[in-house]
């Protein structure tokens, strides 16, 4: 009976450690009955792997859903509770109800699901690879959007990590509306340019 199927979402976060751009997240719950071959953590497939995968993610999964935590969150709240909400943002998007939750990492996002966190959950159990190569690839095409409105710091190559190439854009130009103030290389750069680089 349909009733005996537990509904498992994998839930992860992509752009914790950048100094640029929101955090991402994505719930995603597998169909046992149509299988991905390839899944792992996103961190450990190359980036046209993860665009290969993701849109058989989107096709083949029961259900999925991308959600955000913006710059502004993040400074306000830290990078864990703005990453937590970002995954509660996705959970709660779904269009099925799942019955439990399995979220890569220490912590779990507050909802009324049932949820078990995973150390080192994305490389082992497919349904949070799925969410962690989905929150990647989004964030990723998210980043790209931004370079277009900001090209003078490289976010298409960097995707907004602490790169050499994005430390010395960042001195050179500035701190911009995405950058977040709350991470240090951001904020050590405001205190000692407070009217920007050239100031």
């Amino acid at each position: 009976m349909a009733t005996d199927i537990v509904l498992v979402c994998g839930v992860d976060e992509a752009g914790r450690g950048p100094l640029a751009g929101p955090v991402s997240a994505a719930a995603v719950i597998l169909n046992d009955k149509n299988p991905i071959q390839g899944l792992a953590d996103s961190k450990k497939l190359s980036e046209r792997k993860r665009d290969l995968l993701a849109p058989v993610i989107r096709e083949r999964a029961l259900a999925w859903s991308v959600a955000y935590a913006e710059v502004e969150e993040i400074d306000e709240l830290n990078i864990l509770q703005a990453t937590l909400l970002a995954m509660k943002r996705a959970v709660e998007a779904l269009h099925i109800r799942p019955h439990q939750m399995l979220v890569d990492g220490l912590y779990c996002p507050k909802t009324e699901i049932p949820g078990q966190a995973i150390v080192k959950g994305d490389s082992k159990v497919a349904v949070i690879s799925a969410a962690s190569i989905l929150a990647k690839t989004a964030r990723d095409e998210l980043m790209l959007k931004l370079h277009e409105q900001f090209p003078q710091y490289g976010f298409d190559l960097h995707k907004g990590y602490p790169t050499a190439a994005h430390l010395a854009a960042l001195r050179e130009h500035g701190v911009s509306a995405v950058h977040r103030r709350s991470f240090r290389p951001v904020r050590e750069l405001i205190r000692k340019f407070p009217n920007g680089p050239h100031g």
